[in-house]
């Protein structure tokens, strides 16, 4: 079962696109100088992390998928602000605004991606406040970026071998019509979202987590490989514990993007409380793997085993130690 599993998953987890970020790493390396500190800002993470007095601002920014944005416009607009949101989130922070970049032929699908991002704005508790607007485009397209801060990270870069490998996740909700998209979020409680995501600031400020990263459009599989990478190791994943909606086949959910999605590396002590915090406040939260040193990510299921990746022989973002092109000042 698990090698057909990987023949259907694999192309589709959408990873070419993330290969496309290597061109990003060869120009930029995996360092950049900070202006003020001697500290340097390390890139290839969910946001840039920039030393701010005892802690840190939070700067990311993510573009709509096309289709999505042409074909269902509230929905994108939406999911803009929920996956820069959930950016800030992933490495310990707290949201603090957004801002905006659409492009759009008419003033009615403007207004429709207008009504999704607002929708999200309050959901969230984070104001928009500026960017940009042309209903004068021959084109539809929307990127939407976010300031955060936090005082403790959770940092992609910090996977450790012996480290196990957490999801936490919510089950409860129900596939786009059209697009491998999660939506667990757009009918609930916007004061249980908030409490739901608040639970990653707390555990980082406690330091239970030490790495970590959102699900995003690689599913539950592609993000595993783009912390990995960073990272500079490997994991060992049981795809029978990752937890799957009923109503959801498991090839299917593998390659989803859920509206809330978080993958994390805890030091086996430190597991039954990061649990513990998800779970009381609805979210399931489950040990599907843990951290290795050789560079690759193995899948197993019962009695199968097969090599999923092998970061030796096919970079992924490109934002590996190995690749450094700028070293720390």
């Amino acid at each position: 079962m698990l090698t057909e599993l990987i023949a259907q998953i694999l192309p589709a987890l959408g990873l070419a696109q993330k290969q496309d970020i290597q061109i990003a790493a060869r120009h930029l390396g995996q360092f950049v100088p900070h202006n003020q500190t001697s500290e340097p800002i390390a890139l290839g993470d969910d946001c840039a992390a920039i030393p701010d007095g005892e802690g840190y601002l939070l700067l990311a920014a993510e573009g709509l998928w096309p289709p999505l944005v042409e074909a269902d416009p509230w929905f994108a607009g939406w999911s803009a602000v929920l996956v820069n949101v959930s950016d800030i989130y992933a490495m310990g922070g707290r949201p603090l605004a957004v801002v905006d970049a659409l492009w759009s032929p008419t003033t009615d699908h403007a207004d429709a991606i207008w009504q999704g991002m607002l929708a999200a704005s309050q959901a969230f508790n984070v104001p928009i406040v500026g960017g940009h607007t042309n209903c004068h485009s021959p084109y539809n397209a929307l990127s939407v970026a976010i300031l955060g801060r936090a005082n403790q990270l959770i940092s992609s870069f910090a996977a450790q071998p012996s480290q196990m490998l957490v999801l936490a996740t919510q089950l409860n909700g129900q596939l786009h019509p059209q697009y491998p998209f999660w939506d667990g979020a757009t009918q609930a409680d916007p004061a249980e979202l908030q409490r739901q995501l608040a639970v990653l600031p707390a555990i980082a400020d406690q330091g239970l987590c030490s790495a970590g990263k959102d699900v995003s459009m690689g599913g539950i599989l592609g993000t595993t490989l783009m912390l990995l990478e960073t990272s500079g190791c490997g994991a060992v994943v049981d795809v029978a514990a990752i937890p799957c909606p009923d109503s959801v086949p498991l090839e299917t959910w593998l390659r989803c993007f859920p509206s809330y999605g978080f993958l994390l590396t805890v030091e086996p002590q430190d597991f039954a409380p990061v649990q513990q915090q998800f779970q009381a406040v609805g979210i399931t939260c489950v040990a599907m793997g843990k951290i290795v040193a050789a560079p690759q990510l193995t899948l197993t299921y019962g009695d199968e085993t097969a090599v999923f990746w092998d970061f030796s022989t096919q970079p992924l973002t490109g934002f590996s130690p190995s690749n450094a092109a700028i070293t720390e000042p």
